[in-house]
């Protein structure tokens, strides 16, 4: 690193340095919150700012110093959610949110719904106006209070509190801490009664030692369910392995290629929660998928055992394999501690899945446990059925597709690992395979749109001293919803870089639109009515550059690539993010009888 460089990090990190003095003493409610976030050694706590909780806001500046943690001011809590999950993808840590009264928890529950579908832990502080009717201010606290205010989320969050007193903070921030680092994770929400708040403090609060409230460790799985899984695989000649959620370690990814070289089982692997094992594996069956694929349908029915390790909608493969009526004809053996989370609000569980053998623990435990009880002898492997890419045309000019990007962009980092944060609907895997846990961090959880930009600040975040560029090939829907959260990445410098598949289109809902047209034996043709983001379309590099991040495009030519995302590596490696533009071909003047298979691997969203 340059000494300008280094100069320029250090200039920035001083950027919200508060005036001193600051005090140390812990005189204040919302004190007591504050240390307890340092305690549990909590990096950062993205915010929005709001008066609902002043006090804790005034402790992080003049009692911590904005430092363990630090702020990240962000535009809209649902930003500051998605940076923590997206900070939790790459890390495997919990960081903290803070929201504003109901109004702000309103705002973030989307993103905090997200989460909760990835099944990502972050520690998210509330607060509600003075639950003592007798201290509101007139109008604003009436409406920024609410009864029951973890309600609200209650429904998609691991478990909620609102302590009623200073003294009652600390126990409930361990415990929330200790629910969300505890498999299986998930978001948790603590409400602060502004009034307790901005409570002096009369008695010293004694803080508990984080140390002796440790998260649990992950759970094993029964002994008896491992031996007979052991022994069903032992005997299996044809075991197909569905890899869904697991820990991004090299030495559980190492574990997971082991079991399958051990088994001579094939891998299949889900894009909805990334790279899990190498996707260019001779064992790896194609390409991982969002939707089952017409190569993974096949191996699951040659397959005499099934294997699922922390596979997500475990029973919807199995129907799209064999039929709604149809059970699988052959053994179901599933490693997950899922069902912990199950309850009757929210369907993220999926289709009720036939398993002959319940391996109730941690997915990766259950591996090296599985690995401990199997025959110490690699079998022979089977041909995992790959097919060979079909032979690429000469299109080194016209209109981009997601080949291209792919391409230009595995030119411009060179050497340099990349960390996907996000990848565009039919981002070629084949030219870009995953290869280490964190190649690619999986998809957004519950499909909740505008997620992008943050979680690829928060991975960026995550990632920053790790060597690793993070990218975001992101769609233009998605990129809008949420196109402001691109001024806390310039705000605080975090070295992202945002690739724009922009195809003027929510086109996943055109094929939707054609879909119904079709069964309806209505046009087709009209299936852009509603759903084209053109005419004109936005300028999304000129809105990066308002929000202070370096905005390239829009690259309209293929010619024009290399050099735009040579560019764009080159100020994110100096430490800035930056964002470019890819019009990417929207196949407005295709045949509108192509299939909607051909059209969506054409596309990008």
């Amino acid at each position: 690193m340059s000494n300008n460089i280094a100069a320029d990090r250090a200039r920035h990190s001083r950027l919200d340095e508060p005036a001193p003095p600051v005090d140390a003493e812990t005189r204040w409610g919302s004190d007591v919150a504050a240390q307890m976030l340092r305690r549990l050694d909590i990096p950062y706590i993205a915010l929005n700012p709001g008066a609902s909780y002043r006090g804790l806001h005034d402790s992080l500046v003049n009692h911590l110093g904005n430092r363990a943690p630090e702020m990240l001011m962000c535009l809209h809590e649902e930003h500051a959610v998605a940076i923590a999950h997206g900070y939790a993808k790459a890390s495997g840590r919990p960081m903290a949110v803070a929201l504003h009264s109901n109004v702000g928890l309103m705002h973030g529950s989307m993103a905090i719904f997200n989460a909760w579908c990835d099944r990502q832990p972050m520690l998210i502080l509330g607060a509600t106006g003075p639950v003592d009717a007798s201290l509101r201010r007139p109008w604003i606290d009436w409406i920024h209070t609410a009864q029951d205010q973890g309600g609200l989320i209650r429904n998609f969050v691991k478990w909620d509190d609102q302590p009623g007193s200073v003294a009652a903070i600390p126990e409930s921030m361990l415990r929330a801490w200790q629910q969300t680092a505890t498999a299986p994770h998930g978001p948790v929400y603590v409400c602060l009664d502004a009034a307790v708040q901005e409570q002096r403090i009369e008695t010293p609060v004694v803080f508990p030692d984080p140390a002796r409230y440790r998260p649990a460790p992950p759970a094993r799985a029964d002994a008896a369910a491992l031996a007979q899984a052991a022994e069903l695989l032992a005997k299996a000649k044809r075991p197909v392995i569905l890899y869904g959620r697991g820990r991004r370690t090299l030495e559980d990814w190492n574990r997971r290629v082991a079991l399958a070289e051990r088994l001579g089982a094939r891998m299949l692997s889900d894009l909805k929660t990334g790279s899990m094992v190498p996707s260019d594996h001779p064992l790896h069956v194609g390409q991982p998928f969002n939707k089952l694929s017409s190569a993974a349908r096949a191996a699951l029915r040659e397959a005499d055992v099934i294997l699922s390790i922390g596979w997500v909608d475990l029973g919807g493969v199995l129907r799209e394999t064999f039929g709604r009526e149809q059970p699988p004809p052959v053994p179901v053996v599933h490693a997950s501690q899922d069902m912990h989370l199950h309850n009757g609000w929210g369907k993220e569980h999926g289709a009720l899945a036939p398993v002959d053998v319940q391996l109730l623990g941690d997915p990766d435990h259950c591996v090296a446990d599985l690995l401990a009880a199997l025959p110490d002898r690699p079998r022979a492997a089977p041909s995992a059925g790959k097919v060979a890419p079909a032979p690429e045309a000469d299109d080194a000019a016209g209109p981009i597709n997601l080949r291209h990007v792919a391409r230009a962009l595995a030119a411009a980092v060179g050497g340099t690992p990349v960390t996907f944060a996000g990848l565009a609907r039919a981002w070629p895997v084949d030219l870009w395979p995953h290869r280490h846990p964190l190649d690619y961090l999986g998809k957004d959880g519950g499909g909740g749109i505008g997620a992008g930009p943050g979680l690829t600040i928060g991975a960026a975040l995550a990632l920053k001293d790790s060597g690793r560029l993070t990218v975001g090939v992101l769609g233009d829907g998605d990129t809008l919803m949420s196109i402001n959260a691109l001024w806390t990445a310039a705000h605080y410098r975090i070295p992202a870089l945002f690739v724009i598949a922009n195809n003027r289109s929510y086109f996943n809902d055109e094929l939707h639109q054609e879909s119904v047209a079709r069964q309806r034996n209505r046009n087709p043709a009209n299936r852009w009515v509603g759903q084209r983001i053109d005419h004109p379309a936005p300028d999304i590099a000129k809105i990066a550059q308002a929000q202070g991040v370096m905005g390239i495009g829009p690259v309209t030519r293929v010619e024009y690539l290399a050099e735009a995302l040579r560019r764009a590596v080159n100020c994110v490696r100096d430490g800035a993010p930056c964002l470019v533009d890819v019009h990417i071909d929207a196949g407005h003047g295709r045949q509108i009888n192509e299939s909607s298979a051909e059209r969506s691997t054409a596309q990008g969203r």
